[in-house]
């Protein structure tokens, strides 16, 4: 091993016939097939590897898991950039790009550590006692900057090419956590007969056992346990997957990678999002090692003694040469040992005054140097430890050094054991939170439940999947798996009372946050923990606080002198680890968001020249290309066509939902606000339905088909939810009512033909079928049947003009329809849009979206006089609430513009002529478009109805484009009042 590789020469549990390039920073390095970006750069020497969040300190690799605050990097570039990874959790792979984070120029010197020397003005709080004041708006000039620093990566803005995917998934027993106690638990529960799914974030099975020396008996054990599993054909072994929640009814949240770096992975997800159901679960999810706090703590080449003991015997890396073990318990011993044992000086400072002689045997045998009752007081060197001070009970002593290991005990990992509400309990015995009482059909064991022997925590993983399995109904006799005894026991940590040395100690390496933070929150009355946490800001980095929350706790009850258990714990809460918003979506992206729907006519239009536009979940015509070069000449050349002669829309996105039962009268009697129960055969009537509140919901046609059968229409954005609403209200508040209500709206296409020249149209088309004004007045219903398919034509209106709205079977919706075109040539028939459709129902005065908002009634919409004096109907009550009645409630209104030259704009708002243009106004535009047949631009609106007399002049200030224009107060129907038009 020469002076600037770490590597050792044999020894891990790498690949090393197989290297792997990678680069960090820009520069090329390079690692073996097995290693993780964290021991890749440790076996190159590299010390700093990051910046912290708001000093902007020199920080290195501190941990060997998902706990790391400190070595966080961006990897890929490009739509592949994803920042804030822990470079301890990534597996090495070839080509793989990292940079590190949060800082400028360049890591080695970053200008933003002069931050350091404001220290005093970034304390607890800071926000919120600096940036208040002086006045009520100077956050508005502070912003701009605080969020110019904040944050650690940065995310790429590029379109991610990658793939990911949600799957489902089922088992008997999950267990979590692929240690000794895990692997002994799926083992027994897939003995007993259960399907077990094994999940393990690392990219290899064994926890700590990965970082125990091969000749202790470990890798045997390891080997034969896994094979054993593999040989199941119930087990399924899911590595590289994080469970990040827990969720009601055993569902688990699962994100499994699949690489972080091979773009050419021939369309296979870089990451999968598995909802796991499982009948029991068992949670051996380990522990994780707690460090120390003293001054300067947060330096390069400071670092977990198991992380060390993981670099030096999983990655053969040896971290360092002179190394110092700082700890409280018995466990980091070992990595002292092992240290020395590969070649490195080490000297252990035990804080307790006395360890366990057969310790201090071990280390005489070894050549460690020990120093009892010793902390370490001062830490030198900026981006890498080179010495540290030791402080005894009589002396003090400087000890040259390149590695600093520190132990302060074990917490467990109850983190996912909390997410459904289940509070961790304290146990002394091991100074440390363990699961409380959990649900019958969950199980802990392991390090997760103070087991930290590893003899104790196999024995304890057979039961757990014993029990698991049994709870699921499976009880085939499960032989033990073999014993393995490595004598590791955990002493009870020697509570660190912490430092008051010169230096800032650090309690949460990822935030900042130091133990003078929390002296101040304690001194300004935070100090409940959640309190604490969120003034602090402590816990609310990406390692969510995992190895700085007990530190924290213990040292809020000394300043309290209260108890651990008085003092509390935060509620741990999903995800246990960052997840991707990729992988949460899946495939739901672009069109795949959500259900992309088409009409049966839908390809004639693409190939016919229409330009699509996205209505709710629909595709629809918007308007046809050639009608016009864009959108505003073809809609115009459009309704002028519905107005002279005639057109054709698809209408297919209606919601059409068949009502049926001997009690359907009754039913649309309660339902809609206008009458229904006598309504005649063959006749269909425009109806308005309300929400319990009195607020109007949606509004359609229904026809009477027969005595006890309906066919009823919504709108296109509405049609779900009319259907629930309905469903809903027969099981809940009319459940004896004999009523069925069932979708139809993919049975049938439907096209309306509007125009004075639609009957003539139709009688061409349909020759053997009888619709003239006799056979088929307004609002009436004519059945027949077109080429063997069902036949439907409804005479309704929504335009002013005379209108058929034709439905028929779903498959023969592109066949009729280019029929009725053939057949309307020689009349000027032509199809139309949207666009059209909406500047039509404006001129006729009909309300729709922009007006059924959600905020307006019936009388606000001019349609009161629909119900009359009748009661008993849905929103009856609530609709009479005197703030409905008021005199300057905003009513349904026409406006025309009056300047020449000048347009409306729907969202202006409405001031009365002469009064300062501020505030909300007296009302809205909510509708607009242009008229050819009035020749100007008209509109609907609402306004203040003691204010809304016809003629009156208004001006609509449009802010976002500074325009202000003058309208008139009109009556909402601009077109043939009388309803001559469509009843002709």
């Amino acid at each position: 091993m020469n002076s600037r590789n770490k590597r050792l020469p044999s020894g891990g549990r790498i690949d090393r016939a197989r290297p792997v390039d990678f680069t960090f920073d820009g520069k090329k390095l390079c690692g073996f097939h097995g290693d993780t970006l964290a021991s890749a750069l440790l076996a190159n020497d590299v010390a700093l590897v990051g910046r912290s969040f708001k000093y902007h300190r020199p920080r290195g690799i501190f941990s060997a898991g998902p706990e790391e605050p400190n070595a966080l990097v961006t990897l890929g570039t490009g739509g592949r950039r994803e920042p804030n990874l822990p470079a301890t959790t990534l597996e090495l792979a070839d080509g793989m790009a990292a940079e590190s984070q949060n800082r400028w120029p360049s890591l080695g010197f970053d200008i933003q550590s002069v931050n350091g020397l404001f220290a005093p003005f970034l304390s607890a709080g800071f926000y919120y006692k600096t940036f208040m004041g002086p006045t009520r708006r100077a956050w508005m000039f502070y912003e701009h900057f605080i969020r110019r620093a904040a944050g650690l990566g940065r995310a790429g803005v590029d379109a991610d090419p990658d793939q990911y995917e949600v799957r489902h998934a089922f088992c008997d027993v999950a267990v979590i956590g692929g240690g000794p106690a895990g692997l002994s638990a799926a083992r027994a529960a897939a003995t007993a007969g259960a399907r077990v799914a094994l999940i393990e974030q690392d990219f290899l099975f064994g926890g700590q056992l990965l970082s125990k020396r091969t000749d202790g008996g470990a890798a045997a054990w390891l080997a034969t346990i896994e094979a054993e599993l593999r040989g199941f054909e119930n087990v399924t072994m899911m590595a590289r997957t994080t469970a990040f929640g827990v969720y009601d009814g055993g569902v688990l949240g699962l994100v499994g990678q699949q690489g972080n770096v091979d773009p050419d992975r021939a369309g296979s997800p870089r990451q999968v999002f598995t909802m796991l159901r499982a009948c029991s679960i068992v949670f051996a999810a380990g522990a994780i090692e707690r460090p120390l706090v003293f001054p300067d703590n947060d330096r390069p080449g400071v670092m977990l003694a198991s992380a060390a003991r993981a670099y030096l015997n999983r990655f053969a890396v040896l971290p360092g040469k002179r190394v110092v073990v700082a700890i409280t318990n018995d466990s980091a011993w070992r990595a002292a040992f092992d240290l020395a044992v590969a070649g490195a000086e080490v000297t252990v400072a035990d804080l307790r005054p006395v360890p366990a002689s057969y310790l201090l045997a071990e280390a005489a045998r070894l050549g460690v140097s020990v120093r009892t009752g010793a902390r370490i007081a001062r830490i030198r060197g900026a981006h890498r430890v080179n010495a540290v001070t030791l402080a005894g009970p009589k002396t003090q002593a400087d000890i040259a050094c390149d590695l600093v290991c520190v132990s302060g005990g074990w917490s467990p990992t109850v983190h996912l054991t909390s997410h459904l509400g289940v509070r961790p309990i304290y146990r002394g015995d091991i100074d440390g939170f363990i699961p409380g009482a959990l649900p019958a059909s969950q199980f802990v064991a392991g390090s997760i439940a103070g087991q930290y022997a590893t003899a104790e925590a196999v024995e304890a993983g057979h039961r757990a999947g014993v029990e698991a399995a049994s709870f699921c109904g499976k009880s085939k006799p499960a032989r033990a798996p073999a014993k393995l005894d490595l004598r590791d026991t955990v002493s009870t940590p020697f509570r660190d009372p912490g430092s008051a040395g010169r230096g800032k100690a650090f309690v949460d390496f990822q935030m900042d946050v130091t133990v003078a933070d929390i002296a101040l929150a304690h001194r300004e009355g935070y100090e409940s923990v959640e309190h604490l946490k969120r003034y602090t800001t402590l816990g609310m980095g990406t390692d969510q606080g995992k190895t700085s929350n007990f530190s924290a706790l213990a040292a809020m009850a000394a300043l309290c002198d209260a108890t651990i258990p008085e003092t509390g714990v935060t509620a741990f809460r999903p995800p246990y680890t960052p997840v991707a918003i990729g992988a949460l979506a899946g495939r739901a992206v672009g069109h795949h968001f959500k259900p992309f729907r088409r009409t049966p006519m839908h390809d004639w239009h693409q190939a016919n020249g229409a330009e699509m536009l996205e209505v709710g979940l629909w595709m629809r015509p918007w308007f046809y290309r050639n009608s016009g070069r864009d959108v505003n000449e073809a809609y115009v050349a459009e309704m002028r066509m519905v107005r002279e002669a005639a057109g054709l829309m698809d209408i297919s996105t209606l919601g059409k939902i068949d009502v049926q039962g001997p009690d359907a009268a009754i039913f649309l009697d309660r339902v809609y606000a206008n009458g229904f129960a006598k309504l005649p055969v063959g006749r269909a009537r425009y109806g308005v339905m309300l929400r319990d509140d009195g607020i109007v919901f949606d509004d359609g046609t229904t026809t009477r088909l027969s005595e006890n059968s309906f066919f009823m229409t919504t709108s296109t954005a509405k049609a779900a939810d009319v259907l629930s609403r309905l469903e809903f209200l027969l099981d809940t508040a009319w459940p004896e009512l004999r009523v069925a209500v069932t979708s139809v709206s993919d049975e049938w296409a439907a096209m309306s033909i509007a125009g004075p020249k639609s009957r003539d149209l139709l009688s061409a088309a349909l020759p053997g079928i009888d619709v003239s004004n006799e056979a088929l007045p307004h609002m009436s219903l004519l059945e027949s049947a077109w080429q063997g398919k069902s036949l439907r034509i409804l005479r309704l209106s929504y335009s002013g003009e005379r209108a058929y709205e034709v439905y028929v079977g779903a498959s023969a919706g592109e066949r009729l329809w280019t029929h009725l075109l053939a057949a309307g040539e020689p009349l000027g028939l032509k199809p139309y849009g949207v666009e059209a459709l909406g500047a039509l129902r404006v001129e006729k005065g009909h309300v729709a979206g922009p007006e059924i908002d959600g905020r307006t009634t019936l009388d606000d919409l001019g349609l009161g006089r629909m119900a009359g004096k009748r009661t008993g109907f849905v929103g009856d009550v609530l609709r009479r609430r005197p703030a409905f009645q008021a005199a300057d409630r905003h009513r349904l209104v026409g406006l025309e513009c009056v300047e020449e030259g000048q347009r409306l704009r729907g969202g202006a708002i409405l001031f009365k002529l002469g009064e300062a243009i501020q505030g909300h106004g007296h009302g809205r535009i909510t509708s607009v478009t242009y008229s050819p047949t009035l020749g100007k631009y008209i509109g609907l609106g609402l306004f203040a109805g003691d204010l809304a007399i016809e003629g009156t002049e208004v001006l609509a200030a449009y802010p976002m484009k500074k325009e202000q224009v003058r309208a008139r107060i009109v009556s909402p129907v601009f077109l043939d009042p009388e309803g001559k038009r469509l009843r002709g």
